[in-house]
């Protein structure tokens, strides 16, 4: 409709309105997520999209006003603008592995995939055999089971922010900014992700264009080019089960954003549309790969408590640059052609993606170095029923510790103010003196002054030349004691310990 009435240029501009309210929600609201339980959030959002578009329905079903109709729909939307952001906030809590968290985004992405490819083509089912009143009806009853099911999810969830302080909303959307400014990996992982979102917002005036201009196929034709696209981002997901991997999802993310563009540029060389449908499915490969990558590399490089807010940007950043994509697209269209269009906007992608390689490759090392400690830290009895952000964020407060063979770690009696796990090498654990104990590799020393607040218990001597990883007090004790799980494991093992040392509290 934007295209008959005013052409690419209307269309640019319609889709860069669509995306301004996102854009500017996203972040603000973002920090309610990162307050209470963020399950809770999502079941809030999901209720009120259930129960607004159950109003839109009933109004329409009765010939209501549609201007409450449209408010109902603003309603809806703004909601929907917290969803994703406490979505991607809280997968990692329910993962264990950064295998774990890759794997549930290669499933995210699988269902968004399928969603957005069946979701058109069912509402056009059900206006032919009823009305917009069952569309609204149906995606109500969509919105409200979604709730149903998250009310029932159980979790270890840390302790967080009373999540009443509304007016707190602008500077804890300002930390969220921070956060990601202050983070060179997540900085190439936005600009990346907006370049992306850039060539999406041009495919939707260029599928357009090209569909009705080049092609020769009409309007029909540009709904058979997205469903090329839905097609292959649903085989995409399939394929990133079997291909992404924690070790190389830097690689693989450069590879979806590369495949955002090329196509684009090989239509807008090569103008036939069965080239056209099939390099077009490349695009929905890439944008599985990117959702699987992307998210889980922002995941991994955030701190869990400001996460939400971090995607909460992020969402801002594509929603602007999907808005951009598409007046600029229109603008090159009107300015040179669409073959030339085609073109420019497809080598972007490629072009940054390849500039990226060797930065993306650094990220890599750096999320296997950090799984390396996560592996070491799970490994430790009392650590392994933590949730993944919390065994991250003590993996990156560890710290290298050496001592030679002979030499004391600390002795019985000192202050307590670390804990210590043992990356390689023994020692001996002696209270009053006595050997009670020999300690290896993946074992962790020194929780018991911690966690009950006394002086160390027993001395720890290095058997032989020892590399340590330290973990301060002030890092670990709130970690430990913030989950209902570990703190029972925790309590369970000084226990032994203490048992084992008697009859003093020796470790």
């Amino acid at each position: 409709m934007a295209y008959r009435s005013g052409g690419a240029a209307a269309v640019g501009l319609v889709g860069l309105l669509r995306m301004v309210p996102s854009a500017v929600l996203a972040p603000l609201l973002s920090p309610l997520a990162d307050r209470g339980r963020r399950e809770r959030v999502l079941v809030v959002v999901s209720t009120v999209r259930g129960l607004a578009t159950a109003a839109a329905a009933a109004l329409v079903a009765v010939d209501g006003p549609v201007a409450v109709v449209y408010a109902l729909a603003v309603v809806s939307t703004i909601a929907a603008t917290l969803f994703r952001p406490a979505h991607s906030a809280l997968l990692p809590s329910l993962c264990h592995t950064g295998h774990e968290l890759a794997s549930a985004n290669v499933v995210r992405g699988l269902l968004d995939s399928a969603a957005t490819l069946i979701g058109p083509r069912l509402a056009a089912v059900l206006l032919g055999l009823s009305g917009v009143e069952m569309v609204f009806a149906v995606s109500a009853a969509a919105s409200l089971w979604s709730a149903a099911l998250v009310v029932g999810l159980r979790y270890d969830a840390p302790p967080r922010p009373d999540a009443g302080r509304a007016s707190r909303l602008l500077p804890e959307a300002a930390e969220g900014l921070r956060a990601v400014a202050s983070n060179g990996g997540l900085l190439l992982v936005f600009g990346l992700g907006a370049a992306q979102a850039l060539t999406r917002g041009a495919l939707t005036v260029l599928s357009v264009v090209a569909a009705i201009e080049l092609l020769g196929t009409g309007e029909s034709g540009v709904g058979a080019l997205m469903t090329s696209v839905g097609v292959g981002a649903v085989l995409g997901s399939l394929a990133a089960s079997l291909l992404v991997s924690t070790t190389h999802l830097g690689r693989w993310f450069a590879l979806g954003i590369g495949l955002w563009g090329l196509p684009l540029a090989i239509v807008g060389s090569v103008p036939v549309e069965p080239v056209a449908l099939g390099v077009l499915a490349l695009i929905g490969v890439g944008n599985a790969l990117v959702d699987v990558a992307g998210f889980t590399l922002m995941a991994r490089m955030a701190r869990d408590e400001v996460l939400a807010r971090v995607f909460g940007v992020f969402e801002s950043v594509v929603a602007l640059s999907v808005g951009l994509g598409s007046l600029v697209a229109s603008l090159l269209v009107e300015r040179f052609d669409t073959s030339t269009a085609l073109i420019v906007v497809g080598l972007v992608c490629p072009v940054l993606a390849t500039l990226a390689l060797s930065r993306l490759g650094r990220l890599d090392l750096a999320v296997g170095a950090l799984d390396e400690d996560v592996t070491l830290l799970r490994g430790v009895s009392m650590l392994a029923p933590l949730p993944l952000p919390a065994v991250e964020g003590l993996a990156r407060g560890l710290r290298p510790f050496e001592v030679a063979a002979g030499e004391t770690v600390f002795r019985q009696g000192d202050t307590g103010d670390e804990w210590f796990v043992i990356e390689s090498g023994t020692v001996d654990v002696l209270g009053d003196g006595q050997v009670v104990t020999t300690l290896g590799p993946g074992e962790g020393f020194g929780e018991i002054a911690l966690l009950r607040d006394t002086p160390r218990t027993a001395t720890v001597v290095a058997r032989e030349d020892l590399h340590l990883r330290a973990l301060c007090a002030d890092h670990f004790v709130p970690v430990v004691l913030g989950h209902p799980h570990s703190t029972r494991r925790a309590g369970a093992d000084v226990d032994e310990l203490l048992d084992r040392f008697h009859p003093h509290e020796e470790e």
